[in-house]
């Protein structure tokens, strides 16, 4: 499954300059939006990311989790939540659209790229101030930019299905 998603992933692969919407600068793009805006490599990623899924919710911040948390509600029979930037300025004014868990369940964060970690960080902060329990990220592809460490921080464990050292051999040291 794992050298399947590679072999995808290769093909959204670009080196250059780029700037990346944490605002870093990187000579590394993956486009995970076609992979994940495709069927087969979408329920590919969905059953490849159960192993690392251990509760009944999953959420993440739109756009990128969007057809992420969509697959895994599929494939687990679940409940995925999609978080917003910011609260909607009309109706609820809610942050967080689904059909909500009670208070202190334990809910699953799901990210296409980790960069800095700064998208899954607001995800998680989001559901913690509403009264939910996040301690994991799940992310399709880990750009070993120190994200996991600022996850890290944020008391987050970080599970990538894919790290950048799988998609291109630059010198980096492989674990």
């Amino acid at each position: 499954m794992k050298e399947e998603l590679i072999r995808i992933l290769k093909q959204y692969y670009r080196k250059g300059d780029f700037t990346l919407s944490s605002g870093k600068s990187s000579e590394h793009y993956i486009n995970c939006k076609p992979v994940i805006l495709t069927g087969s490599s979408l329920e590919l990623i969905s059953y490849a990311m159960l192993e690392h899924i251990d509760t009944d919710v999953v959420a993440g911040l739109t756009l990128g989790a969007d057809p992420l948390v969509s697959g895994l509600v599929m494939v687990k029979r679940g409940t995925g939540l999609i978080i917003r930037k910011e609260p909607k300025g009309h109706g609820t004014a809610s942050q967080i659209e689904g059909p909500l868990p009670p208070q202190g369940t334990e809910i699953t964060v799901l990210e296409d790229v980790i960069t800095t970690g700064g998208s899954a960080i607001k995800a998680a902060n989001v559901l913690r101030a509403s009264g939910y329990i996040v301690n994991r990220v799940v992310s399709v592809v880990d750009r070993q930019e120190g994200g996991e460490e600022e996850l890290k921080a944020s008391e987050l464990e970080l599970r990538s299905l894919v790290k950048l050292e799988d998609i291109v051999d630059d010198g980096r040291q492989h674990d």
